[in-house]
């Protein structure tokens, strides 16, 4: 008999850049500027976060996704309201995207962006071909919608509050399995988002339908029985969604992330060997970064 050697499972780290550019952008003062008098604070504190984040976890495998369109994507072209209540950013943020880029990847990072894909596309394109060859992935992020990517292989893991997240943890928070999170978004909506919902359903309603009807297309397929179901105001919740169907369906296309992101890495892609100490040198000079430079780990 022939027998074929599997190769060990590696961990991969893929970070969900915005919230914690963001983070950073808030909290720390306008007064950090570069050598120009540019302000760099979102960058500054992306950089630590990066670098704390590469010593606590000690990476193997790091892979890094950046919004370029803030407040919008593909979505926007089926759905025009899409995330069209946000403010538009503030342009000194805006302007230290770039930058933070650069310092992911001089930190020996695998770096992704796209004008139309948003950050948890790109992640759940990396995570997909990951896992189906038997890979565990971490995802690094504060943004719920990703719970929807939780799995046996892939937990989630909110660094600013030191949180991880399991399929256990995922449903003791939201009250739904993983593979339900967008038929939660599905029917109760978002308003981060713009995501609309069906009318007078909220999370805790919309948890409910689904533990019993699991998820929103088998909602609909049996939405007659909602009407004697054993629900609190249960013809009223009828009604609700008869009328709602349209935005339900909507919502959940809406909500699940896209796994055909135009990006491509492979293990190796994404090895994490150290820093590139000549492209930090020029780069954290160039923006003014002095003490910080002690923390960046070398290439191996």
């Amino acid at each position: 008999m022939l027998y074929v050697a599997r190769m060990p499972s590696s961990t991969i780290h893929l970070i969900d850049a915005s919230p914690y550019i963001f983070r950073a952008y808030y909290s720390l003062p306008g007064s950090i500027r570069d050598p120009k008098g540019t302000k760099v604070g979102a960058v500054y504190g992306f950089a630590s976060f990066l670098l704390k984040l590469i010593a606590d976890e000690k990476v193997t495998h790091l892979g890094v996704a950046f919004d370029r369109n803030l407040n919008g994507s593909f979505r926007n072209r089926f759905y025009p309201p899409y995330k069209e209540q946000r403010q538009a950013p503030p342009a000194d943020l805006v302007a230290q995207i770039d930058p933070c880029l650069e310092v992911a990847s001089a930190l020996g990072a695998f770096t992704c962006i796209d004008d139309e894909y948003e950050a948890d596309d790109l992640i759940a394109t990396l995570a997909a071909p990951l896992t189906a060859e038997g890979h565990n992935v971490v995802i690094i992020t504060s943004d719920k919608d990703l719970a929807q990517l939780v799995s046996d292989r892939v937990t989630l893991y909110d660094f600013g509050k030191g949180e991880r997240y399991t399929a256990k943890e995922v449903h003791a928070k939201f009250g739904v399995r993983p593979d339900q999170i967008t038929d939660l978004l599905a029917l109760a909506g978002d308003p981060v988002d713009n995501i609309p919902g069906v009318k007078g359903i909220g999370p805790k309603s919309a948890a409910e339908l689904l533990e019993i009807y699991g998820h929103v297309e088998d909602l609909y397929e049996q939405l007659d029985a909602v009407r004697f179901a054993k629900l609190r105001a249960a013809k009223s919740l009828y009604f609700r969604l008869a009328e709602g169907q349209d935005n339900a369906l909507l919502s959940k296309i809406l909500a699940t992330v896209a796994a055909d992101a135009p990006v491509e890495a492979d293990l190796d892609d994404l090895a994490y060997k150290g820093a590139h100490a000549e492209r930090v040198d020029e780069l954290f000079t160039r923006l003014g970064f002095k003490g910080i430079r002690d923390r960046v780990p070398e290439r191996s």
